[in-house]
């Protein structure tokens, strides 16, 4: 086997092996570098409810709430407290509550995990450690296999001796311009 021939092979067999990492790095990376616009881990739910909370702060507790915000769908109080006379705000295992005593109304601000991105974007970060630490170590090895054995697929005026060292080099002015600007 000659080498322009291995490097094909092993460029094309780590490139469809890794092929679904790639995907899940470059979709959650845009996410990540996007967070301040989508936050890629939770949504809010907003709504505003009716509640019949007494104002005298002696007669709520945990239990008394409960009964007021499980038909909400809460099923925890985490704590409350009172900021002002005439609010109360509640925490809930997921969100807060602010309640405005006079007018018996409750804006109920839950965060609920974006399915599939939340667990996508915590591989990314590596929040899973253990054997993923591993295989993301592994498959940055087969990243720079793939962008190496690609260095050189190619021959003649296409190659890496022309257009394609012009290409590269271009590639890496942006990285080296960002270094110098930044850091």
């Amino acid at each position: 086997m000659t080498l322009s021939k291995f490097l094909r092979v092993i460029h094309r067999d780590f490139s469809y092996f890794f092929a679904g990492m790639v995907l899940l790095y470059s979709v959650t990376g845009i996410l990540l570098n996007h967070g301040h616009q989508l936050n890629p881990y939770y949504y809010i739910d907003v709504k505003t409810v009716k509640v019949d909370i007494p104002k005298d702060s002696s007669l709520v507790n945990d239990q008394m709430l409960l009964g007021v915000f499980n038909a909400y769908g809460e099923s925890e109080i985490r704590s409350h407290y009172y900021p002002d006379s005439s609010t109360l705000k509640v925490f809930f295992k997921n969100g807060t509550a602010t309640v405005n005593l006079n007018e018996q109304t409750a804006l109920i601000e839950n965060s609920i995990r974006r399915p599939i991105l939340y667990q996508l974007n915590m591989m990314h970060r590596n929040r899973p450690k253990a054997w993923w630490t591993w295989f993301s170590d592994i498959f940055a090895v087969g990243l720079i296999v793939i962008t190496l054995t690609g260095l050189f697929l190619i021959k003649g005026k296409n190659g890496i001796t022309r257009r394609g060292a012009v290409l590269v080099a271009a590639g890496l002015i942006l990285p080296i311009l960002a270094m110098y600007i930044f850091f």
